[in-house]
Parts: C-alpha cells; structure tokens; sequence
C-alpha cells in the first residue's frame, strides 16, 4: 500500500525570527510524538516555515494505525478482588480496556521496573488499527496548540492562543484534504505566495509538491535553502564592493527568519564615518538594521552595507530609506565618540563609584580595587614577569572605565571594545588596552577565552570577585532563577584555569578554593553573612557541580563521577580533586580514552577499587616502611605494588602522565586482584593484620588519584 506525505501548513501574520527559529525547532517532535501515540507509522519529519507560515512534512505516512493485541497488567490480586467478588479497582480496570469484568484473569508475575513479584489481575487489549484520516483532523489541531512560543496571546473572540492570529490552514494527506480546524480557522488546500510579488491564492494538487509550487510563488520555505540563496547574494554584492561580508551568524540566523525570497539591497554611508571604531559601526549596523558591514579586515570596513529585503521592488528607494537612518544612527555614534573622548580614562575611572555593583556589596569603583588587588595576587601565584604584573595592575585598573561612557550607554554590547578604544586613545599599552576588551571573554559557551595571560588573569580575578561577593550575602542560583549570571561566571573560571593551563602549566597549579578564599579577603569593610569558611564551601561545591557538568559533555557521566571521587595529588599533599579543574580535566580524558577503547582490564580494576575502597573505610592509610614487612613475602609483595602504585600515581598533572598511570593500572590491577585472592589481608590471627589493612588503604588512596574505578561499573 501507497504512503503518502503528509503536510501540514499554518499561515499566520508575521512572527518575529526567533518565535520561526524556535517552532521550526520543535515541530518535528511534536509531530513524531502525537503519531506515536496514535501508532502511526512514518518516515522523515521536515519542519519548514517563513515569517508568515509554519509547515511541516512528514514522509511515508502509514494509511491506517498498527492494530493493538497487548496484554495489560492491572492491579493485585487482593486490591482487585474481596471474598472472591471484584472491587471497584477490578471493575475500573476492566471498564478502561472496555472489557467486562470476566474477561479478567490471574496471573502470576515476576519483579518488574514497577511492579513487586506476586498475583496481579491481568487482561488483553485489542484494538483495530483504524483510518489515518481520521485521526489526523483531531492530532493537527493538538500539534498546532503545542507549538510553544515565549509569548502567545488569544486573538479574536476564540480561545485559543497563538503567537499571531491564524489566516489560513492546509492540510494534506497525499491529494486528499484532512478536515481540520485550529483557532477557528477550517483547512483547505489553498495557501499563499510571497506577499508583494505574488499575493493571489494557491492551490496546492499534492503535499509532495509544496516545496516546489511554494517556490514558484517566490516564497523559499527551506529554511536552509533560504539562508543559502541570502548568503550567496550577500557574499556576491559584497565582493563586486571590494570586500567581504560581516561573518555574524546571528545575522545570518535574524535575516534569514525574516524573509520569503532574500533579496539584497546595497547601501552607502559617508567614508567621515570610519572614523568611528569598526565595532561601533557594525554595532549600529547589527543590532538596529540588522545589516552587514562590508569589511577588508575585522578592523578595517568600507563605507557600505548590505540589506536583506524581502522584495526586489524598487532596491533604489530601499537603499535611499536606509541610508537615511544609517545616517541618522552613526551620527548620534559620532557625537558619543566625540564626547566621550573629551573625559580622561582617569577620570571615568572614579566615576564608577556613582555606579551600584550589587546592593551591600559596593560600587563598581570598589569592585575593580578588589579585583585590582586579587589579579595582582594571581599573577605572583602564576610568576609572571614584572612587566606582565605591571600591565595587569594597569588593564584591571581601566577595565570597566567605558561603563559610565555615552557610547556604552547607547551600546551596551560594546563594553570592553570601547574601553579599549579609549585607552588607544590615551596612549596605553597596546596588551594593557587589548586586556580590556578581552577580559569580558569568555562570553559564551561558544566563545575562546581570552588570548593572553594578562586578560586571563583579569577575567579570573572579576569573576571571582563576583561569585564570592554573590554567595557571601545569599545570592546564590535558586532553581532556574540566576539574575547576576553566576553559573555563567563559574562556568569562566573553571574554562580559564583548564584551557590556560593547556598552554603553561603554572595555571593547572592553582586551586579554586584557594583563589575563592583570596576574593573573600577583599572584602574588608563590607558585612558579610556567610564567613570565610562557609563561603570557600559553598563556592567549590557550586563550582563541583559546574565540572562535573563540564567534564560529563566531554566524556562520560561515568568517567566524570568517576574523576570527581578520586583525589589530587598537588603540593605534597591530597586534596579533593575538583580544586584543581585542569588535573580532573586531564584525567578525564585519558580515563575516557580507555573506557571508550573497551580494554578487558578495567573490569579488573573496579573489582579492586571496590575491595580497597572497601578497606580503606575502617583503615588509616599509612606507607608503612617496608621493613616491618620483611617476615612475610607476601606482604613484601603487597608493599611493593602499593609503592608502585604510590610512585605511578604521584604526579597527574598532565593527560600524558595519566595515560603512563593507567598503562601501569593495568599490571597493578591484576597484582592486586591475585594478592586478594591468595592473601587472608584481614587475618585477626595475624599480628601485620593492621599495617597490612593501613597498607592497603593507602594504595586505595593512591589509586584515587587518578579516579575511583567501581564508578565505572
């Protein structure tokens, strides 16, 4: 039997491009579930749509649903049945299959996902397989209702709710007309082409052919062929100008959610305007035209920019609307350029103080004098250079002097670039002025950390200071409320000390809960309602859960709980291996590298993590010498592996050296096993009984350095 495509088409007055992006997004699963639950068998799932429309296709779709025979366990014997007579709990049962009550049996039924073993009332539910045309009308309207959008609103006199008001509805299965309504509209086959270059109707002979009758109306509902034909056209006016485009993808993304047929429009502005810094000019071009700057390099643009419409009607009249406002928008930037760089960088760096950083936590000025103080303590603990502490003390200084600016006042998004701009200006060093604009970085999860030590250290210190001062007075993330991005912040540090120790591997040495105690320390003079202490606790607890998280994505659940369990071995001393994120990080990887290999060993090795662990509960760990061991040579042997263990395990500070442990665990894990099996270690008759178990609990110590293996499991 023939499958035909089913199509489903929603026409609505324009959405905003992120209402389009975030439907086209859920449509398929939305439809693959409502089918699912109707045993509607199908293919591919395409979502496609514009501004005015939401569509989806879905390929194969079976003609009827898959005709149901299963059995259904109900309740137990004694809560179905009283005295041998059914209980409303029986007849309940039987009324939701639509069996009668003697239809039901006993059954004896083992342990379950959900069930206790025992005698359940059981019955068999059978079901034709009905029409997919007759399901279909009743699950379009529920798969248009589920659509979720950050905002809806009932339109007209119905009840439903909707991001726009509903103008139109097709629904198609193969040729055939699925009657269906939704928000009061009824379906048709009937939609419509582009707005301006072919408004009249269409009607649509068949589903398999929307796509292409829908582009011969000059409307592109492939969300990626659309966003292909814009850039191509993008990329070509840029060239025939003597440069290329602005590679922003939120441009892409806006622009592309915003049109039927992409067309665009070149347009001009004065070259006086280059005066400006670039990032001003592509800041008035994105985030109030939406347009693409036309550039040389990232520093250098021409005086021109590109606009994405949505009809080639009149591209002259366009380009002469836009211009105005282009106009309009680098004027006001020029008078704010001018303004702004008639105020020393001194001077708007003490009127931070009329800026609130957090309630009870002080001004901005008194943010960046700790942060000044806390970076210079991070740079002695990395051993920067003189030099190097010089210009970090300077960028720290200066790093938020753009927010009491015009420019930033109008541009938010410009913090940091304009700071730099300004100490150009003033003639600072050109790393002291590239740090303030870097030490903002990262600012997303896509997003590199800052390129050099000295923004590194600034970025650090900022952040530190915010979460220490948050969490200190009782700000700390509740559920999904983070109002003064805390995660986000940790979620920076936590990059920093990894991704720079990758590069110099004085960073893997500095321990999180250390530089949280730093941060706190500086805060002298303000009330505080947690102490050093529970801070320094709360902090690394919330920065574990951020690595655990962080090492999970790029390994394993497993091998992260795995790592997070074990311990460091940093200055001598053990310590919680989450102090030091660059150490978990390494070893995360070289232990998934392993997992992912399937090496036999390992099945080995988390039978003896879980016997050590087990030991090492009632034992001390102490490394006993080996003298005290010389009557026995099987104690000598078990003080020999756990000296290998003890040496292979004692400097993880890099994947290379956790690679060399774990080749290492191999041999020591089967060593261990034999010595379990061969050895009483828990003879009470033995008087070595008790260094034996201390012995052993420190080789369970040692093995924790590079993760606790019955995680594994």
């Amino acid at each position: 039997m023939t499958r035909p495509t089913l199509l489903l088409e929603i026409g609505v007055e324009e959405l905003p491009s992120s209402f389009v992006d975030a439907a086209l997004a859920a449509l398929p699963n939305l439809v693959r579930e409502k089918l699912g639950q109707l045993r509607l068998e199908h293919g591919n799932v395409y979502a496609l749509g514009t501004a005015r429309r939401l569509a989806v296709l879905v390929h194969e779709l079976s003609p009827t649903q898959t005709s149901l025979d299963e059995e259904v366990i109900g309740p137990p014997e004694a809560a179905a049945f009283k005295d041998g007579k059914p209980t409303r709990a029986a007849e309940a049962f039987a009324a939701k299959l639509g069996v009668s009550v003697e239809a039901l049996s006993i059954v004896e039924k083992a342990a379950g996902p959900k069930q206790k073993p025992g005698r359940y009332v059981v019955a068999r539910r059978q079901e034709q397989g009905r029409e997919a045309t007759s399901l279909l009308g009743a699950a379009v309207a529920e798969i248009c209702a589920s659509i979720p959008f950050r905002k809806s609103m009932r339109w007209g006199s119905g009840d439903v709710t909707f991001a726009r008001p509903v103008q139109w509805l097709v629904v198609l299965l193969g040729d055939q007309v699925i009657d269906a309504t939704f928000a009061g509209v009824r379906s048709d086959r009937k939609t419509f082409g582009h707005r301006f270059l072919a408004p009249a109707a269409l009607s649509l002979e068949h589903a398999d052919g929307y796509v292409d009758a829908l582009r011969s109306v000059h409307v592109l509902v492939d969300r990626d062929e659309r966003a292909r034909t814009m850039m191509d056209g993008v990329a070509r006016a840029a060239r025939e100008l003597g440069g290329t485009h602005d590679p922003d993808p939120a441009l892409v993304d806006e622009n592309a959610s915003l049109v039927e047929e992409p067309h665009t429009v070149v347009g001009s502005f004065s070259p006086d305007f280059l005066a400006l810094p670039a990032p001003v000019i592509r800041a008035v071009a994105r985030g109030h035209q939406k347009y693409f700057c036309v550039q040389k390099n990232e520093e250098e643009l021409l005086p021109h920019y590109l606009a994405v419409v949505n009809t080639a009607n009149r591209p002259d009249k366009v380009a002469l609307g836009n211009d105005r406002v282009m106009r309009a928008r680098l004027s006001d930037a020029q008078f704010f350029f001018g303004e702004d760089k008639k105020t020393n960088v001194e001077a708007r760096v003490e009127k931070l103080g009329g800026i609130v950083f957090v309630a009870r936590l002080g001004t901005v000025r008194e943010k960046v004098a700790r942060f000044e103080a806390l970076a210079a303590r991070i740079a002695e603990r990395l051993g920067l250079s003189a030099d190097a502490a010089k210009k970090i003390q300077r960028a720290a200084h200066l790093s938020k002097n753009d927010l009491v600016s015009l420019m930033v006042g109008e541009f938010p998004e410009l913090q940091g670039t304009m700071g730099r701009a300004y100490a150009q200006g003033a003639g600072e060093d050109p790393e002291v002025c590239d740090a303030i604009r870097d030490h903002y970085r990262p600012v997303g999860a896509d997003d590199r950390i800052a390129p050099s030590d000295v923004a590194r250290v600034i970025a650090l210190a900022d952040r530190l200071d915010t979460l220490v001062g948050c969490f200190a007075i009782g700000l700390s993330p509740t559920g999904t409320a983070d109002p003064y991005a805390l995660r986000r912040a940790c979620i920076a540090v936590l990059r920093i000390l990894i991704e720079s120790a990758e590069e110099s591997p004085a960073w893997g040495e500095l321990h999180f809960g250390e530089l949280v105690g730093l941060a706190y320390d500086l805060y002298t003079g303000k009330k505080l309602d947690a102490t050093r202490e529970e801070t320094i606790a709360k902090v690394s607890e919330f920065g574990r859960e951020r690595l655990r998280n962080w090492i999970a994505t790029r390994t394993s659940s497993q091998v992260a709980d795995a790592v997070l369990t074990g311990h460091a071995f940093a200055a001598g001393v053990e310590a919680p291996i989450e102090g030091y994120p660059y150490f978990a990080m390494a070893k995360a990887r070289a232990l998934q590298a392993v997992v992912s290999s399937g090496a036999s060993w390992l099945e080995k090795a988390r039978t003896v993590a879980k016997r050590l662990n087990g030991i090492s509960k009632d034992a001390a760990p102490i490394l006993h010498p080996k003298e005290g061991f010389a009557a026995s040579s099987k104690d000598a042997t078990i003080h020999d592996v756990v000296c290998a263990i003890d040496t292979a395990t004692a400097s993880l500070k890099h994947e290379r050296a956790v690679e060399s442990a774990l080749h290492q665990a191999e041999d020591l894990a089967q060593r261990i096993d034999e010595i379990f099996v061969t050895t009483l270690v828990n003879d009470p008759n033995d008087p070595n009984t008790k260094k034996r178990l201390e012995l052993l609990s420190y080789g369970a110590k040692s093995m924790l350095r590079i993760g606790d293996f019955s995680k594994l499991g």
